[in-house]
């Protein structure tokens, strides 16, 4: 039934002559078979095949009009094995086809149509970015949006030695051995609980990412920031971890933005100063860390600076270190003002990017024994932000338009 239905597509006399790239007309030269893998399993397929006089270029008009050109597996499977190459391990990702569906296909196979549609996500998403970032007329928004929030990070992925060679890195011989994702998330806030805290709205989060620079990351996210409303919202809120990237980016690009450092990380940094200062002294230690925690979440970051030079490190190395802790705390302080930010309802944390680090990027990966090339990583991180945007079904219209 369905090799029947698909005749239709392939085969009999065509409205309009058949005209080629070159711009001759194209002569036909019969029916020619192809063997199709489909979500229901295998089927067959006949074609009418044209060739042009003029430069032998060889098209299937049938195989255009069902987007299997250069392949055979059909848009709907390709969508599957997308989807599980995205979520596990290729090799799992064909046991799960075969198990659940019945479908034989190698795990190379899925490999590669989850990698080439991820390619195609970024081709498609790069060309909507050149519009946006184009464009003169402001994105209409959906809704009122108060608040505004745009996040950023960044996390290692593990690579194969030729996309390393030459860069510094973490191991003991100064090599490196990963390269940085840098992801970012954009979602909204329209109301606060009881208690004043902010609620993130339900699906408003979509996710961009890619190993890229920064000013490359910053095209992305600030497209994506502009799709979704960003010059209709009344407050912009960027939080990251005081990393200086995020900040040159932000003053950039997000100009009129609020900054937030994120506070985990900011105690982070305190924890870190405190072990410098006061080493194996865990009373001191602990004492001082709570002491030094609550002032900064009254946004008193002077205090601490103040209190922490009283203390400075006779050692240079360690004396360096703690400079550099403090160096953080005096650069970031204003962006550190969290009582002031938590009176008006904004969050603090940058749990979002955190929980987006983990999801689209560590869980799928960085598993045990992955080592990736940028393209293919890429490609995947592509894929994976598309799914947890909720924008793959777009990615699919776009090709049927």
């Amino acid at each position: 039934m369905l090799a029947g239905l698909l005749e239709g597509f392939g085969c009999g006399k065509r409205e309009h002559p058949m005209q080629c790239h070159c711009g001759s007309y194209m002569k036909s030269k019969g029916i020619e078979g192809k063997r199709l893998l489909t979500t229901m399993g295998e089927v067959s397929y006949l074609r009418s095949r044209y060739e042009c006089p003029a430069c032998g270029e060889t098209r299937y008009p049938g195989d255009e009009e069902l987007d299997i050109v250069g392949t055979s597996r059909t848009p709907g499977l390709r969508r599957m094995m997308a989807r599980a190459g995205s979520r596990q391990p290729f090799k799992e990702a064909k046991e799960d086809l075969r198990v659940y569906a019945g479908l034989e296909v190698s795990a190379k196979d899925i490999e590669r149509v989850a990698e080439g549609i991820g390619e195609h996500i970024e081709t498609w998403q790069s060309a909507e970015r050149e519009t946006l970032l184009q464009s003169e007329v402001p994105v209409p928004a959906d809704k009122n949006i108060p608040v505004f929030y745009i996040e950023m990070d960044g996390t290692g992925v593990p690579m194969v030695k030729a996309e390393t060679a030459g860069r510094k890195g973490k191991q003991p011989d100064g090599t490196a051995k990963t390269r940085e994702v840098k992801l970012g998330c954009v979602f909204t806030q329209t109301a606060r609980d009881e208690r004043g805290r902010p609620i993130r709205e339900p699906a408003s989060t979509s996710f961009v990412g890619a190993i890229e620079t920064a000013e490359r990351f910053g095209d992305r996210i600030e497209a994506e920031a502009m799709r979704r409303g960003l010059l209709a919202a009344r407050r912009v809120v960027v939080i990251g971890d005081g990393a200086a990237w995020i900040r040159g980016l932000c003053e950039l690009r997000f100009p009129h933005a609020l900054q937030i450092v994120d506070l985990y990380h900011a105690r982070e940094h305190l924890a870190n100063l405190c072990k410098l200062l006061f080493g194996c002294d865990e009373k001191k230690l602990s004492r001082y860390r709570l002491h030094w925690w609550t002032l900064l979440d009254e946004g008193n970051i002077e205090k601490i600076v103040l209190q922490a030079k009283e203390m400075l490190p006779s050692e240079i190395v360690t004396l360096q270190k703690v400079q550099t802790e403090l160096g953080y705390l005096e650069d970031n302080k204003n962006r550190m003002r969290y009582a002031a930010f938590r009176k008006q309802g904004f969050f603090v944390g940058s749990g979002v990017i955190e929980a987006g680090c983990k999801s689209i990027v560590g869980a799928r990966l960085k598993q045990s024994g992955m080592e990736w090339s940028v393209r293919g990583a890429n490609a995947i991180i592509a894929l994976r932000c598309a799914l947890l945007s909720e924008r793959f079904e777009d990615f699919w219209d776009s090709k049927a338009a």
